[in-house]
């Protein structure tokens, strides 16, 4: 999504959320998701892994509940603004949302380095996060979730180090990025149209047709009109997404930037990376389950290519899930529906 875009957004919720009615909602979000219970795991704290401090939050109702740690997409937006929607999966999994490199808390802490932006680099950081967290919890193997641009990094992680994990569960997928790319905007123009919209045909026709030759303002274009002419969902994802960071209870003004940033730096640095990612190259072999959890109608992580993708997969067990009512963000937008996919894996 565009500059402009987030921008819009971000003004919009802050213009209806003042900082006396941020304070109100905060307390209430904290009181919405308080843990109680001896068996109980609530913590956010900081790990070394690669010798960068990285944010680690750990919530759930029972430490001896399988761990499911959370890649995010982005590439640089943390899943932990969406805490309050998922309350619910505490009860039946630990959840760990974890800030990679130049994201969130993460950001924070260390500020942003452009040279260590880099996909390979952040595959080794997730198998060591993975590592800590079966030791710590005691746990011989855990379930790895990667939405959207995470799917880069968890697809990767699960080929490489299939020992740590007993499940591989995706959402967001993201297939072959020129291809997901190139049909995402004949999808839009195709939706556009059919609705008048001319300016909006205009943008999008002025775009090359091969992706591969996009800047990232131009894939931010895409991006823009996408998610804007979404049948499902609009920018209802997008706007929640921002009431939520705006409110979450552990989050700082400041903590509010650095996600921004991250959002926008990441995006910008990573560009050139994310645009050569397919899944195909790593072949379609995994040595554990593999669940897809998809969006019906999914207009960014198009649901075609996934389900495509999906049938060529080999592994022990494998399942795919569409979820209706839902495009992007699926886990998030449909976190009931999701979480009733979720609980058929099993460590």
């Amino acid at each position: 999504m565009s500059v402009l875009a987030i921008t819009a957004a971000s003004a919009a919720v802050v213009a209806a959320a003042p900082l006396a009615y941020r304070a109100i909602r905060k307390q209430q979000r904290a009181a919405d998701a308080r843990i109680t219970g001896p068996n109980r795991v609530v913590e956010g704290r900081y790990l070394n892994v690669g010798g960068v401090e990285q944010w680690l939050q750990i919530r759930g109702e029972d430490r001896n509940n399988p761990v499911l740690l959370v890649v995010h997409g982005g590439p640089g937006s943390p899943y932990s603004v969406f805490t309050p929607v998922l309350r619910e999966w505490e009860r039946h999994f630990t959840v760990v949302q974890w800030d990679r490199r130049g994201a969130g808390k993460t950001l924070r802490r260390n500020g942003f380095n452009a040279a260590e932006m880099d996909f390979d680099l952040m595959v080794r950081d997730g198998i060591a996060v993975a590592e800590h967290l079966r030791e710590y919890f005691g746990q011989e193997r855990i379930v790895l979730m990667a939405g959207s641009m995470g799917t880069i990094v968890g697809v990767p992680m699960v080929q490489q180090r299939p020992d740590l994990f007993c499940a591989y569960v995706g959402t967001d997928f993201y297939v072959n990025m020129v291809e997901n790319e190139r049909q995402g905007r004949l999808d839009t123009i195709e939706r556009l149209r059919a609705a008048g919209n001319k300016r909006g045909v205009a943008a999008l026709e002025k775009l090359d047709a091969d992706p591969r030759a996009w800047d990232v303002k131009q894939w931010g274009v895409r991006m823009q009109w996408s998610m804007g002419t979404d049948p499902t969902t609009g920018n209802a994802a997008l706007t929640n997404l921002f009431k939520l960071l705006l409110t979450k209870p552990d989050y700082s003004l400041t903590d509010v930037q650095a996600w921004l940033k991250g959002f926008g730096k990441s995006r910008d640095t990573m560009f050139g990376q994310f645009m050569q990612w397919d899944a195909r190259a790593h072949g379609t072999s995994f040595e554990v389950p593999f669940y897809l959890f998809q969006g019906a109608n999914d207009v960014v992580t198009l649901t075609e290519p996934a389900v495509e993708y999906f049938a060529e997969v080999q592994a022990p067990q494998k399942e795919l899930v569409l979820i209706e009512g839902a495009s992007h963000f699926a886990a998030f937008t449909q976190p009931g529906r999701f979480l009733d996919a979720l609980r058929q894996v099993r460590c």
